[in-house]
């Protein structure tokens, strides 16, 4: 594996250079990529997507043999060596033998160096950076698009993995190239030791239950908290693992108390206009810890902020690029330069809606565009002058001016 150097002369801005970076790697993966046809019950065995949820999600392993029997759009081990070369891009190398963790960003010597067995890298977010990946995700359209995570792809020799252990989220493990197995163990619990001799998060102890040998096309759902081991049978051995997002109860504590402190008035305070006289003034009694409830009670309760929290905080960007530094553009802007090219939807924007708001990475954009008008911009990977002919033209254009804005669809000047 001899990873190629990114140009020297790279774009100041970090989504620019994003632009950059995808459209540069995208030309060299379609010179080997296999488009995806698959239905959804092909994809899942027979199952529909309801079947599926009913019978599996969150509940036990599920592996479907050639789940996609066309291919997948590829990536080579070269390529991900390039991207973990990136400083933007998250990466790491483990080597089975010891143990060993390392985070990118590396070197072309790092790889040089590298045995013949017993390694494997491991690159997040691939979806950020490679278009044709991130159309992944519409193989997955019957899960909420707010639960994906991002695709991460690993490079594997001969016995490279990361060793038992098991994730707080669910994850579909799909196999490209080469052959893996895959070894299901116990579900796990806080009570589950780690090993303390190595920086990864590997049980002490595994208990097999299954295992399985999975070829190119195959893909084994495993489900939160179900212990699982990995190993690489064969040269080049590529694994796309797409991830679900799954914030812990504290985490979403955090975030919606610093929401609320955002959006409370000064004059919002702890009152006691019935408060008894006391003998002991020292005690906190009943009545005074029932007020406090209450107040917290009446903020949870207020289904209309839990609601607009809970859309910018499932669309909070997983890493967080500057914003564009170049000139806005404005609606006849857009809708000139709309005539001579389209605009194509940024991988890495995400995207939800409720009426009447639309969430793009973590802000809300309040629109009188009808809902159906809102599902359709989520939706759409590539917009062009004729997709706004519409009834809803104007609101459209209106919104779509703001998505520009935010970097969420932008005008390919190449």
């Amino acid at each position: 594996m001899s990873p190629g150097r990114a140009d020297a002369d790279l774009p100041d801005s970090p989504a620019l250079y994003y632009r950059w970076f995808a459209a540069k790697l995208t030309v060299q993966l379609l010179l080997h990529t296999t488009p995806t046809q698959v239905t959804l019950m092909d994809m899942l065995g027979g199952l529909s997507g309801q079947e599926f949820l009913s019978q599996y999600w969150q509940k036990t392993p599920y592996l479907v043999r050639k789940a996609f029997p066309d291919g997948l759009p590829g990536i080579s081990g070269d390529e991900l060596a390039g991207l973990a070369t990136e400083p933007e891009v998250e990466s790491r190398l483990v080597t089975a033998n010891d143990w060993t963790l390392r985070h990118g960003p590396f070197f072309e010597d790092d790889f040089a160096q590298l045995p013949e067995k017993d390694w494997t890298l491991l690159v997040q977010a691939v979806d950020h950076w490679v278009p044709e990946i991130a159309a992944l995700f519409d193989a997955f359209s019957f899960i909420p698009a707010w639960r994906m995570d991002d695709i991460m792809v690993s490079y594997a020799v001969p016995g490279g993995g990361v060793g038992p252990h098991f994730d707080h989220y669910d994850v579909f493990l799909i196999q490209v190239e080469g052959e893996r197995e895959w070894r299901i163990g116990q579900s796990c619990t806080e009570a589950d030791d780690r090993r303390d001799d190595t920086d990864l998060s590997i049980l002490a102890h595994f208990d097999e239950q299954e295992r399985w040998v999975l070829k190119p096309g195959d893909m084994l759902y495993v489900p939160p908290g179900i212990a699982h081991w990995g190993e690489a049978l064969s040269k080049d051995c590529i694994t796309y693992s797409i991830g679900f997002r799954a914030p812990s109860q504290a985490e979403t504590l955090v975030d919606f108390a610093q929401f609320l402190a955002n959006t409370s008035s000064d004059f919002d305070r702890y009152q006691d206009a019935d408060l008894d006289a006391r003998d002991d003034s020292h005690r906190i009694t009943p009545a005074d810890v029932d007020r406090i409830q209450s107040m917290l009670q009446r903020l949870v309760q207020d289904r209309d902020a839990m609601a607009r929290w809970f859309g910018s905080y499932m669309t909070q960007p997983k890493y967080g690029d500057a914003p564009l530094e170049e000139p806005s553009l404005s609606k006849a802007d857009i809708a000139r330069q709309l005539q001579r090219q389209p605009l194509i939807r940024n991988a890495s924007v995400r995207l939800a809606y409720q009426p009447g708001t639309l969430f793009v990475d973590g802000e809300a954009i309040e629109t009188n565009l009808p809902a159906d008008g809102l599902r359709w911009l989520c939706e759409q990977k590539r917009i062009s002058a004729s997709d706004l002919g519409s009834q809803d033209n104007a609101a459209r254009l209106t919104i779509l001016t703001s998505l520009v804005g935010h970097d969420a669809f932008y005008f390919d000047d190449e």
